[in-house]
């Protein structure tokens, strides 16, 4: 196949791609619409009982509250993971790749549009986070669900050698050169 070729993508995959992208910001966005109409900042309600419940929040910073007063870096970062997937969207010509980058792409822009336009302002937003599970010691939303999915899928790929094409590459060795005999004993002793 040609060079060319090989760097683009098929127009379903990229399909597939924006789809899974859209779906995700939509599912994210209308869910944390509807948290922040029906719950109080701080309110805790169960949901499957103690094992999942919402807890709405809004968090200024990256995972588990770190960097909160650097809330305009996360923005920049998301914008340039936007960009970038976009811009490398081109080359997937696997529907599991396509999965991956797009609910990658949907939670990135999922969480950014908190960033740019929630409180307090252009940049600078809080994220609105209301999932929590006791286990894990986070509140987080379905931007982040997405994230992580497309996080698991790609390392469940990349572990079974899944290229960007959708062939697996083989796992075996590579043939060795066999060693060049030593020659035994000294060779001053030769006559």
């Amino acid at each position: 196949m040609a060079d060319s070729d090989s760097s683009k993508g098929t127009p379903r995959v990229l399909v597939v791609l924006f789809v899974v992208a859209a779906a995700s910001i939509a599912i994210d966005q209308v869910a944390k619409f509807l948290v922040v109409q029906n719950l109080e900042l701080g309110e805790v309600v169960p949901v499957v009982g103690d094992l999942i419940q919402f807890h709405f929040v809004k968090n200024s910073g990256a995972a588990f509250s770190i960097g909160n007063a650097y809330t305009w870096i996360f923005s920049i970062l998301a914008a340039a993971v936007t960009v970038f997937i976009i811009w490398f969207a081109r080359r997937i010509r696997s529907y599991a790749w396509a999965w991956v980058f797009g609910l990658l792409l949907g939670g990135t822009i999922g969480n950014l549009i908190d960033r740019l336009f929630k409180e307090p302002g252009f940049g600078v937003g809080h994220v609105i986070d209301f999932i929590t599970i006791p286990l894990l010691p986070a509140i987080f939303n379905l931007a982040d669900v997405s994230i992580t999915a497309a996080m698991v899928l790609f390392l469940i790929l990349t572990i079974r050698g899944v290229g960007l094409d959708g062939t697996r590459s083989s796992r075996q060795p590579e043939p060795q050169p066999e060693p060049e005999p030593q020659p035994v004993g000294d060779e001053s002793e030769k006559v």
